[in-house]
């Protein structure tokens, strides 16, 4: 992708099933858990480098010994920091004898993380700063196992203002930070009530005050804790919790809008954002990793049986086509397939936009996200031609004028050509504070391949995963593209036009900032539809205001076709200041293509509005608010 996004986070827990002596024996380590959260973290990087945490909870550990443990980092290369440090710690062991039969025994005793639940987060920071604060997994502390709680997520709520004002209701003094704080104290309150619970009909059973504790954690029903506290939740997310007692749980939204999945063995329960690390990290085939069921919550008990109930009524499904279009990682099968999928289906806008000039046409892709997507478009391109050729071989055969030249302009001077135009310096550092000299430097992050493109002569198209703000084609692609002086450049998006906020685990908030808005605000003032935009603005209010679940913002846009708003947006983006009279063009995909390469993510709201939860479309209208008042407050 070439505009930057912050969006979904990384979750993934480790559940071992037998002790650590055993890990000893078969695998020579009893960090085996421990090294499987890391590969499961490091696989999963993608997903969050604003920070990174891990938890721990040791089982059956004596009185007065801790049991729960987290480390957290919000520095660079923060997974890589928090586990050599944790390593550090476990070498010092090892210096003394890891051969030892006793040593997994040391290692559970004298080592934080040598525990049997672990759990990990990678962090994208949406709200609530950037300080170890706001990193995740978050803690609630209590001498009682049983009211110790660890939770993270990838999620983003929108009614997190609510939730607080039921805190406050109940009389708690919640702080204002993030949603996870307000999910962790909601959770923890139930949570609270449950131990509480059973505590009082224990002692009424005068139950020895040594055995309380023991029986409260064998029935702590953790599935209707999640029940009560996540009655009014609203919004994308997935969450890992571990108790101090043992017992761990997940849980999805209803909408089945954040992925997550699993995999059990006699071993060990894991559980990823995604389904391709649990793969390569446990050598595993497609079929031995599951889905989490939407509107559900998985419990894991400390005796380490495992049971999934839905904790809500499970909505349409709509799980969300970002996470095929970009976010995840493109080794899973069924996301690499789609992604091809989506380039094949843009094949017919970009003949036509070249006019079928495939002599004089160069194909790339701007990296990195974009590749399997270029792959999928040029091997449609290339079946095209085939066709093409094999017909055209077939007539002249049967009249008589097929010759050898005519078999090579045929055959070799008219084939696709593929090329790497564009690469990326990622290890390009911005570091400089001002920010005119910062921007001229986040200009070179790309860099072109000189000689790739024939100059005056050759079209030029590259494809992209989509297109958010548009502000670093402006800025940095387009202007250096121009550079190897094409007859025309062609940006094609093989996703459709970006129109609307995400308020599910993207940090796309700002409606204003979105470059298909900004082309249909300046279509609307062009056209003498100016008071569209205030009547929008009225609409929005009163929506707000009377908690209407409706969209007005789509009012902006429905005076065009998705053609005009594109057209508009290469005039927006064409390179200005620079030495090149050619034309600019960008193509996007259209919705229906996109439901078609991927049929089973129809979380579309970012692209058609159609928000899945109330909480989206209060966020969309509040978010117009805010650009029509020229206010930077977040809408959710």
């Amino acid at each position: 992708m070439s505009d930057k996004i912050t969006h979904e986070c990384g979750i993934a827990m480790v559940r071992l099933k037998k002790p650590l002596q055993y890990y000893q024996e078969k695998y020579g380590t009893p960090l085996w858990g421990f090294t499987k959260l890391f590969l499961l973290m490091e696989k999963q990087h993608n997903r969050g480098q604003d920070g990174a945490g891990v938890a721990c909870v040791k089982f059956d550990v004596p009185a007065g010994d801790p049991f729960m443990f987290r480390e957290r980092c919000v520095k660079a290369n923060p997974l890589d920091r928090i586990f050599k440090r944790l390593l550090g710690d476990y070498n010092k062991l090892v210096s003394h004898g890891d051969a030892h039969p006793e040593f997994a025994k040391t290692v559970k005793e004298q080592f934080d993380f040598g525990g049997e639940l672990l759990l990990g987060h990678l962090r994208y920071g949406t709200s609530g700063g950037y300080s170890q604060s706001s990193c995740h997994p978050f803690f609630r502390r209590s001498p009682w196992p049983t009211r110790n709680l660890a939770l993270c997520g990838n999620f983003n709520l929108t009614n997190t203002d609510e939730l607080n004002r039921n805190l406050i209701a109940m009389g708690q003094h919640p702080i204002f930070a993030t949603d996870t704080q307000a999910l962790l104290e909601k959770v923890g309150f139930y949570l609270d009530e449950e131990h509480d619970d059973l505590y009082r009909q224990l002692r009424e059973q005068k139950m020895p005050g040594k055995e309380i504790s023991a029986q409260i954690c064998r029935d702590l029903d953790v599935h209707r804790v999640i029940q009560r506290a996540g009655e009014k939740w609203d919004g994308g997310y997935v969450l890992a919790g571990a108790v101090g007692n043992g017992d761990a749980f997940i849980v999805r939204d209803p909408s089945g809008i954040r992925p997550c999945f699993y995999f059990e063995n006699d071993e060990v329960i894991a559980v990823a954002s995604e389904r391709a690390p649990l793969m390569t990290v446990f050598d595993l085939e497609l079929a031995d990793v599951e889905e989490m069921p939407p509107a559900s919550v998985m419990v894991i008990k400390k005796d380490g049986t495992r049971t999934i109930k839905a904790f809500r009524e499970e909505l349409p499904r709509t799980s969300c086509s970002f996470e095929r279009i970009y976010f995840s990682r493109g080794n899973d099968i069924d996301i690499y397939r789609e992604r091809k999928t989506l380039g094949a289906k843009l094949a017919d806008q970009v003949l036509a936009s070249v006019d079928h000039d495939w002599g004089n046409t160069v194909f790339s892709f701007i990296p990195n996200t974009a590749e399997v997507a270029y792959y999928g478009l040029v091997s449609a391109l290339r079946e095209r031609r085939r066709t093409e050729v094999k017909d055209e071989i077939l007539r002249r055969s049967q009249d008589g004028t097929l010759t050898p030249e005519k078999l090579d302009d045929l055959i070799l001077r008219n084939w696709p050509r593929s090329e790497k135009v564009v690469s990326k310096d990622i290890k390009l550092r911005t570091f400089i504070g001002q920010e005119g000299m910062r921007n001229h430097l986040a200009s070179h992050v790309y860099d072109i391949t000189y000689g790739s493109v024939d100059p005056g002569k050759d079209n030029l198209v590259c494809v992209d995963d989509s297109i958010v703000r548009g502000t670093t084609l402006r800025k940095s692609i387009l202007r250096i593209l121009t550079r190897l002086n094409p007859k025309k450049i062609v940006i094609v998006s093989t996703a459709p036009q970006i129109r609307y906020p995400d308020c599910y685990g993207i940090d796309m908030s700002e409606i204003g900032k979105f470059i298909a808005f900004e082309a249909a605000v300046e279509l609307l003032k062009e056209n003498g539809k100016e008071e569209l935009l205030g009547e929008v603005y009225r609409h929005c209010r009163r929506a707000v205001e009377t908690e209407e679940a409706v969209n007005h913002v789509k009012k902006i846009y429905e005076p065009f076709t998705p053609e005009e708003i594109s057209a508009r947006i290469a005039r927006i983006v064409y390179p200005q200041n620079v030495d090149w009279a050619g034309d600019v063009e960008v193509i996007f995909q259209s919705v229906e293509n996109l439901h078609s390469a991927v049929p089973n993510h129809s979380g579309d709201w970012f692209f058609t509005g159609d928000f899945p939860t109330a909480g989206g479309f209060r966020v969309v209208n509040q978010a117009y608010i805010n650009f029509f008042e020229n206010s930077d407050r977040r809408s959710y």
